[in-house]
């Protein structure tokens, strides 16, 4: 896999396709001729995980062209604090089956694949399959929901302190102040307004490369905030 890039401060399209992935626990499979199937994995493992992607070349005599099911599974990501508009993005990954999905087999389903489709805020990105296994997993995707939870519900102190790294300053008429996201490269903050809202992103020192790292690196942020605090810049 190709390295990451460790002078990035946000994760690209495919990495954030990667670890929505990795990190799902629930998918909608919608095959044509077929009404779309709920997947739903409450026993902690990843929707994907009866679903394995591989080129088109691989499948060699695995089917007969003809009785290969136009597929594609679509993916929500949903933000795991109550911030408004808690949907951050979506991923569509489509391609072929040899048979029709049942979450009644054992065994996973191989799935000839065709493109992923990155849609944020910020537009929409297609995502080869070369680009995705080029790409290294972020060590946070898996843990992101609870080290989120665990700072909104023990240290909820803690995210006024960041707000005091967000540059431009943030406007007059903030009502709250949510952490959105948390990946290798930094915290996003979502300031909330009277009927509007804006994200703020604050990028790690450097960003991690295992999920040890990733308290250092926030404790980093909020020494960075307090040493704002001691220059006398809060906001007024």
């Amino acid at each position: 896999m190709r390295p990451f890039n460790s002078r990035a401060t946000r994760p690209t399209p495919a990495e954030r396709v990667l670890s929505v992935l990795t990190a799902a626990h629930s998918m909608t499979v919608v095959s044509d001729g077929h009404d779309p199937v709920e997947v739903h994995r409450l026993d902690g493992t990843a929707a994907m995980g009866h679903i394995h992607l591989h080129e088109p070349s691989e499948s060699g005599g695995a089917a007969q062209p003809g009785l290969r099911i136009p597929v594609r599974l679509e993916f929500t990501d949903i933000a795991p604090t109550p911030v408004r508009d808690r949907t951050r993005a979506r991923v569509t990954v489509t391609g072929l089956l040899s048979a029709p999905y049942s979450t009644e087999t054992t065994e996973s389903t191989c799935m000839e694949f065709g493109q992923a489709v990155f849609e944020d805020h910020g537009g929409r990105a297609f995502v080869t399959l070369d680009t995705l296994q080029e790409t290294d997993p972020d060590p946070l995707a898996t843990s992101e929901a609870a080290m989120l939870t665990h700072l909104m519900d023990d240290h909820d102190e803690l995210v006024p302190l960041l707000l005091r790294l967000v540059h431009p300053r943030p406007e007059r008429g903030v009502t709250r102040v949510l952490p959105l996201a948390l990946d290798r490269y930094g915290v996003t903050l979502r300031l909330e307004y009277p009927g509007a809202h804006r994200d703020a992103r604050l990028p790690f020192p450097k960003p991690v490369a295992r999920l040890d790292q990733a308290g250092p690196q926030i404790h980093a942020l909020l020494a960075a905030a307090r040493r704002v605090s001691h220059r006398n810049q809060l906001l007024t």
